[in-house]
């Protein structure tokens, strides 16, 4: 039997965890997984220590405020996994929480992986240090991270992302709206504040603001949202009947790949969402704001000028970013607005997208299958 670790920290890691233990699960007799993650690693075995939710928080100013609850957390991890030790021990993101586990871990003689390597390539390059002392191995999901892991001599694979794999190259909108109960004839806008409740809470009133500013331009749009459980589609219903309580919006609760293969164009908080709007061929107008003081670090340490995954695969400015300050409605509106009169611009960004989702399908799930399989058998890994 093969005993895992594994803290997975949000709804992506979920998934990409839940992907890897199931083709690990087609390479080995048995498996014993344990850790910290949500349903799809439920579903694929894993024995929950911690629901994921406890982890789920993003910026600086907003993790110093639950610091001592995350402390006890990652204390409590620590010593069940030295009293309990897996074969190897796998952090999926969250970097912050993980690679201090990771490094105590791999102290007390446990192999430990870092899978989806911290964005050092954008900002704080001296965390790769810190990564090299914690990690026998990172899996990396982009193509452009294993230059900067190979400059500090870090044993490295760059395995593609799983959703690449997942996401259908021809998204299927007429079979996606008969699904949703979607008119087929109508412009559909989808509207994604972000899967945390924190992001919600300074994403959706610009979103939904903008829409009502975009309806009034063109009045045949029509507008759903997807909300990743019920208390994030509670808070959003409560933020829109406060401030468009006339914008009428079709909304479902963990359907999010299915409102986006429905909808014409998207507007959505940055982060994972951004890739797979971009997987899914979609123009999109991507918002986001932080805390002021996390903002104003970022800005301070940033090595790149973008913040959208399609932006910075790209290697340009492809879909217009709203942040901080310019995620307002106004500003979203007249990006959505340019969008929607111009069929050349939507064209444009979809045949750039089609490049880059080519660049990131390889199999990712069987390939960090393979990666940890070798690191346990004590195979050198390319």
């Amino acid at each position: 039997m093969v005993r895992i670790g594994i803290v997975a920290g949000e709804v992506s890691g979920d998934i990409l965890g839940a992907g890897l233990i199931n083709e690990l699960g087609n390479k080995t007799e048995s498996l014993s997984i344990e850790g910290v993650g949500g349903k799809n690693l439920a579903r694929a075995g894993m024995n929950i220590l911690y629901p994921m939710e406890r982890l789920s928080v993003m910026g600086i100013t907003e993790v110093a405020g639950r610091y001592f609850e995350l402390k006890n957390i990652r204390d409590n991890l620590l010593k069940h996994f030295i009293r309990h030790p897996p074969d190897i021990f796998i952090g999926i993101d969250a970097p912050d929480f993980n690679l201090w586990l990771e490094k105590e871990l791999r102290k007390a003689g446990i192999i430990t992986v870092h899978y989806v390597s911290p964005s050092v390539w954008a900002w704080r390059e001296y965390r790769v240090k810190k990564i090299r002392m914690a990690a026998d191995l990172v899996l990396s999901l982009f193509p452009f991270e294993a230059a900067i892991y190979n400059k500090y001599g870090v044993p490295n694979r760059y395995v593609g992302h799983p959703l690449a794999d997942k996401i259908t190259t021809t998204p299927n909108v007429s079979a996606a709206r008969s699904d949703l109960n979607i008119p087929q004839e109508k412009t559909v806008i989808a509207l994604l504040p972000g899967s945390r409740l924190s992001e919600i809470k300074r994403i959706a009133r610009p979103l939904l603001k903008a829409a009502v500013l975009s309806q009034s331009i063109y009045p045949d749009l029509y507008f759903i949202s997807g909300l990743v459980d019920e208390k994030a589609f509670n808070y959003f219903i409560e933020i829109k009947n406060k401030v468009a309580p006339d914008l009428n919006v079709n909304i479902s609760v963990a359907n999010t790949h299915k409102i986006m293969e429905a909808a014409d164009f998207i507007m959505l908080a940055s982060g994972t969402a951004t890739l797979e709007a971009m997987l899914f061929k979609k123009p999109m107008v991507v918002a986001y704001k932080l805390s002021f003081l996390t903002h104003l670090i970022v800005k301070l340490l940033a090595k790149i000028p973008y913040a959208s995954l399609p932006n910075i695969l790209a290697g340009k400015m492809l879909v217009p970013e709203c942040l901080q300050s310019r995620c307002t409605p106004e500003i979203l509106s007249s990006e959505l607005n340019k969008l929607l009169a111009s069929d050349e611009q939507a064209e444009q960004m979809k045949m750039e997208f089609v490049k880059l989702s080519e660049q990131l399908k390889k199999n990712a799930d069987l390939q960090a299958a393979d990666a940890i399989l070798e690191l346990l058998a004590g195979d050198k890994v390319d």
